[in-house]
C-alpha cells in the first residue's frame, strides 16, 4: 500500500511537472506571436488551466514532503499527549476539510461534462477537462491527508525538529 501511495504522490508531482511546461510553452508561444505577428486563440486560457493544474496536482506530493507551511506557534512548543492530541485534531480537520474540497471538485467535474459546459473563449473548450486536473489534485491531497492521520494514529508519524530557519528567511 505504501508503495502505491508514493506512486500518487509522486505520479501527481509529475503531471504538476508537466503543467508548468505547458504554461512555458503557452506564454513562450503568445510573445513569439506577437513577435511574428500571429495569434494562436486560446494560449491565455491554457496557460491559466495549466496553472491550476500544477497548483493542485503538486499539493499532496508537497504535504507528504513535508513542505506545506504550518503555523507551528503553538504546536511547536507542546510535547508528549498534548502535541498528539493537537496533531489529530489539526490532521482530523484537514481531512474533513480536503474531503469536502474533493467532493466539490469531483461535482463540478460531473456537472460541467452533465451540462456539457464550455469556456466562454473563442477555443470553446469542455471545462470538464480543465477541471479534472483540480479534482485529481484535491482527491489526491485528500487521500496524503488520510495517510498522515493514520500514520499519526499508529504513531509512525514523523515529525520535524524545530529549526530557527524561519528567524534566518529575509
Amino acid at each position: 500500500m505504501r508503495r502505491f501511495l508514493d506512486f500518487l504522490y509522486d505520479a501527481a508531482a509529475w503531471l504538476a511537472a508537466l503543467a508548468m511546461v505547458g504554461i512555458l510553452v503557452m506564454v513562450l508561444t503568445s510573445i513569439l506571436g506577437r513577435q511574428f505577428n500571429f495569434h494562436l486563440p486560446g494560449t491565455d486560457a491554457y496557460a491559466g488551466y495549466a496553472m491550476a493544474a500544477a497548483g493542485f496536482l503538486a499539493l499532496a506530493h508537497t504535504l507528504k514532503k513535508r513542505e506545506h507551511i504550518r503555523v507551528t506557534l503553538i504546536i511547536g512548543r507542546l510535547q508528549g499527549r498534548a502535541r498528539r492530541a493537537l496533531e489529530i485534531w489539526s490532521l482530523s480537520a484537514a481531512m474533513v476539510l480536503s474531503g469536502l474540497l474533493a467532493f466539490y471538485a469531483v461535482r463540478l467535474v460531473w456537472q460541467s461534462h452533465g451540462f456539457n459546459d464550455v469556456s466562454t473563449g473563442n477555443d470553446a473548450t469542455p471545462l470538464w477537462i480543465p477541471q479534472l486536473s483540480m479534482a485529481v489534485g484535491a482527491v489526491a491531497l485528500f487521500i496524503a491527508f488520510v495517510d498522515e492521520w493514520v500514520l499519526e494514529l499508529l504513531g509512525k508519524r514523523q515529525h520535524e525538529a524545530p529549526t530557527d530557519e524561519a528567524l534566518h528567511n529575509e
